[in-house]
């Protein structure tokens, strides 16, 4: 079975994200500020599909129990300094 990525908007900021693989599954809350939105996607994407592309960006440089289980999509490029060029170009590549 594939990797599925579910992201379901809570509010304006607040997401929780389930990632199942297999036969097991993490979940996390994540956070996404207006500022932080504009600056990686612009207004070419919606919040949701920019989170779940960031959880491919870190599922492809981790297990998913080794993602936090809360954060702010910003503190990505805290872990993973390449993380806002990448995404940027996702953005780009794929809109």
């Amino acid at each position: 079975m594939a990797m599925k990525i579910e992201v379901e908007k809570f509010d304006a900021t607040h997401f929780r994200v389930r990632v199942i693989e297999g036969g097991s599954e993490t979940t996390h809350q994540v956070t996404l500020g207006a500022k932080d939105r504009a600056r990686l996607a612009g207004e070419s994407m919606e919040a949701e599909e920019l989170i779940r592309r960031s959880f491919e960006f870190l599922l492809e440089r981790e297990p998913k129990e080794s993602i936090l289980s809360r954060f702010d999509l910003s503190l990505i490029s805290r872990y993973f300094p390449d993380y806002e060029s990448e995404i940027k170009k996702r953005v780009l590549t794929k809109s």
